[in-house]
């Protein structure tokens, strides 16, 4: 990940807390709907790693949300 985008790895994983946290699930029990280990949805969260389309996507269907109100920062 280039520094200079850090911050919007950042807002991006806000993003999912907050869809997360309105579908009241877990970080474990999000990364199991999503297919991923929860160290990952965590990384997600904290803007620490890039996500792929197909994890991206996954997070919408489960979080019910479309990839624009994931992108939506605040």
């Amino acid at each position: 990940m280039k520094k200079e985008y850090s911050e919007l790895y950042e807002k991006f994983g806000l993003n999912v807390v907050y869809y997360r946290k309105r579908q009241k699930l877990t970080q474990l029990q999000l990364a199991e709907l999503v297919n991923v280990d929860r160290s990952h949805i965590s990384a997600i969260e904290l803007g620490k790693v890039g996500v792929s389309f197909d994890v991206i996507f996954k997070l919408c269907d489960v979080l019910k949300v479309t990839p624009k109100e994931l992108f939506d920062f605040r």
